[in-house]
């Protein structure tokens, strides 16, 4: 398989697993999160993050809460985040230059010449450890357990975030990074432009009285895995912050992501599908996508209305999030002029 799809999103690891347990098994590697099933090396242009115009200089100690437990933070010269959004975070508060590894959906530039120490849930804790860091910064899906516990173990201090559900938590998981590496003022800003760009974008949103339905799809043909996002798939918050209904949601679908059939996709009754870049290019691009069973026979199959997003970045729910819904919102209302 083409990467860890048994996570799509680093809190979905059981509901995937679920599901390819249900589609036979595809050889699949270790987990990880929205981008982890690219393999992707960062872009070389057009996929930066924006630091903070002012470089904050950490305040430490400092101790924070951790997944209930207290973990006190002594230095933050040499930081390892587990994941990518997680380092999108670091670097755009502006403290990117004491990164020095990187999680394989970490694929923004700056990035880029980063060492890859884990792969969402198949962290290393060997090569998280010889690069002696003084922080390592992870999601509560991250794993495996055994792996965490060796590096606690070790003495380095391992801060715990909650996984990203929806845009409410783009302020909440930037605070909690600046928290922790003792800038909780330039989290205080942070969060305050990420906010004010998300409000923008969805102040241009077009209006309608009949909103479109879109189908999140999470797509790896190469291991033939197509699944259709239901209740907390992650996807939700997005697709209504661009105006629209989340039609697997809206159908019925209870379950975060279920094996798509042609019986879903008709009774979600999408006028858009929403994917990923690299699931996209799996199938063989829009052509291939309406070759999957059901897929043409819905509104979305009809009009080839799809909307694309790179993989690294769609459910992030983080600094770049305003420009994640400003490209969903683009996308969905093209033939209508985009957003106006």
């Amino acid at each position: 398989m083409d990467g860890p799809v048994r996570r799509l999103r680093t809190r979905l690891a059981g509901a995937l697993l679920t599901v390819l347990a249900l589609t036979t098994a595809t050889g699949c590697g270790g987990g990880g999160g929205a981008s982890a099933a690219t393999g992707a090396t960062p872009s070389a242009s057009g996929n930066a993050v924006e630091p903070l115009a002012d470089t904050p200089t950490p305040q430490l100690p400092v101790t924070v809460d951790s997944g209930g437990e207290k973990v006190t933070v002594e230095k933050a010269g040499r930081i390892v985040p587990l994941s990518g959004s997680l380092s999108e975070i670091v670097f755009t508060l502006g403290l990117g230059d004491r990164v020095v590894a990187r999680d394989i959906t970490a694929t923004f530039t700056q990035a880029a010449k980063l060492p890859v120490v884990t792969r969402g849930h198949d962290v290393s804790a060997e090569s998280v450890l010889s690069l002696k860091p003084d922080l390592v910064l992870a999601e509560t899906t991250t794993g495996p357990e055994e792996a965490m516990d060796q590096i606690r173990a070790a003495g380095v201090p391992v801060l715990v975030i909650d996984p990203a559900d929806d845009l409410a938590d783009v302020g909440t998981r930037i605070q909690a990074v600046a928290d922790a590496l003792g800038v909780p003022s330039a989290g205080e800003a942070l969060t305050q432009r990420s906010e004010e760009r998300i409000a923008a974008v969805r102040k241009e949103v077009p209006r309608h009285t009949d909103p479109p339905r879109v189908a999140f799809l999470y797509l790896r043909g190469s291991a033939s895995v197509y699944l259709i996002g239901g209740k907390g798939s992650g996807a939700t918050s997005l697709i209504e912050a661009a105006g629209a209904v989340d039609a697997g949601a809206e159908s019925g679908l209870e379950k975060d992501f279920t094996a798509l059939t042609s019986e879903a996709l008709v009774k979600a009754a999408p006028d858009a599908i929403l994917v990923m870049t690299k699931g996209l290019e799996s199938v063989g691009g829009v052509d291939g996508l309406v070759k999957i069973p059901g897929v043409a026979q819905t509104p979305a199959g009809m009009d080839r209305r799809v909307v694309a997003v790179e993989d690294g970045v769609l459910l992030n729910y983080g600094p770049r999030t305003d420009q994640v819904l400003e490209s969903v919102v683009t996308q969905l209302y093209a033939k209508e002029g985009g957003a106006s």
